[in-house]
């Protein structure tokens, strides 16, 4: 779409308020302009949207989010060394941008964003998968209407994973049951600073309306995490948690109870969650 006016490169940004990445704070800054507009357009028209962004940094994937059209752009930077080039950032596109200096594991992000509502983040490589589970256990539909982010690309792998290959697991069932998902882009280590010892990729996730299958969610989460813990275990040992009954309810769904998890689809394990959570209703109360 267009440039932010009057901002200097992101490397002397980086000079002048002394921003070298911290490792604890899984920071790897992006400094190439051309990839963040890349990343940026890469989530769809942003023009009549709000934009939820975090773990900015310096501002490199803000600066693109602005140009490629956004609404307005919410930052929330837990580092405060990036609030004074953000800011920067901010007077150069008045009333579009506003930082929140805090924890995007705390700041209610609602009371800041009108919908439509886009999140796209170069996620910290140390909360990406807790941010992204937390968005997926939102009530549905939610209030975002997709997901652009940034993971290292084993993270991404196991976003986008099928039954029967190494990455498939509970990140992708919960993915893949509530979301489109896709990887949309993949970066190599150089392409950061400092350049981390992996490659990442940039997945895009899609909601859908209603999940794929019915279930309930937090009966799902603790079908698929028994079942992935133990992923080499047969479904009815590393099932044997959820009650006696387990190979009969397995077998009721039609899954053998000497699978694994890694062979069950989706499909199956929503049928074996409403499997449990009628078990569960049909128990005497005490």
């Amino acid at each position: 779409m267009g440039t932010i006016d009057g901002l200097p490169p992101l490397r002397e940004v980086i000079r002048a308020h002394d921003l070298v990445a911290k490792r604890q704070l899984g920071q790897n800054f992006l400094l190439d302009l051309n990839l963040t507009a890349k990343i940026a357009r890469s989530a769809g028209d942003l023009s009549g949207c709000d934009v939820l962004e975090v773990g900015p940094g310096p501002g490199g994937l803000t600066r693109g989010l602005l140009a490629e059209g956004a609404r307005r752009v919410l930052a929330v930077e837990k580092d405060a060394r990036c609030i004074p080039a953000l800011e920067e950032i901010a007077a150069s596109a008045p009333g579009r941008l506003e930082v929140l200096l805090g924890d995007a594991l705390e700041v209610d992000v609602l009371a800041h964003l009108t919908p439509p509502i886009k999140v796209v983040a170069n996620l910290p490589y140390n909360v990406g998968t807790e941010l992204l589970i937390r968005w997926l256990s939102a009530p549905w539909p939610p209030y975002w209407s997709s997901l652009t982010l940034m993971f290292q690309k084993e993270v991404a792998e196991r976003i986008v994973a099928k039954p029967r290959t190494d990455h498939y697991g509970r990140l992708a069932l919960l993915a893949q049951w509530r979301c489109n998902v896709a990887i949309v882009m993949v970066l190599p280590p150089e392409a950061f600073t400092p350049a981390p010892k992996v490659h990442s990729a940039v997945v895009q996730l899609t909601a859908l309306a209603e999940p794929r299958f019915p279930c309930d969610f937090g009966v799902l989460q603790r079908v698929t995490a028994m079942a992935f813990g133990q992923r080499r275990k047969m479904l009815r040992s590393s099932l044997k948690g959820m009650g006696p009954g387990i190979e009969g309810l397995l077998e009721s769904v039609g899954i053998p109870p000497t699978a694994r998890a890694e062979e069950i689809g989706l499909e199956q394990f929503c049928a074996l969650a409403r499997a449990v959570a009628g078990q569960n209703e049909a128990l005497p109360r005490a």
